[in-house]
C-alpha cells in the first residue's frame, strides 16, 4: 500500500505536536458542471511544533497516531 501524499496551508497550530492543513482541491460540481474549490482540514502529527500558520506544507499518511491523527508533516 502507498502513502497517500496531500499538499496544504496550514490554518491552525495551537495544539501541542499538532497542526491542522487544510487541503483544496478543484473539481467539477456533478449537477450545474460548474468548478467549485472544495476544501477539507486534517489534523496532522508535528513533532516541535515546527509549522507556522500560512506555511505550506507536505503531509504523508501514515498509522494511526490517535483518534483524529492519521497524517505526519514531511
Amino acid at each position: 500500500m502507498s502513502k497517500k501524499i496531500l499538499a496544504g496551508t496550514v490554518v491552525s497550530n495551537k495544539m501541542k505536536d499538532t497542526i491542522v492543513v487544510a487541503v483544496s482541491h478543484y473539481e467539477k460540481h456533478p449537477k450545474y458542471e460548474k468548478y467549485v474549490t472544495r476544501r477539507k482540514k486534517y489534523k496532522v502529527h508535528d513533532a516541535g511544533n515546527t509549522a507556522k500558520v500560512g506555511n505550506k506544507v507536505q503531509i504523508e499518511s501514515t498509522r494511526p497516531i490517535s483518534k483524529d491523527k492519521h497524517f505526519k508533516l514531511i
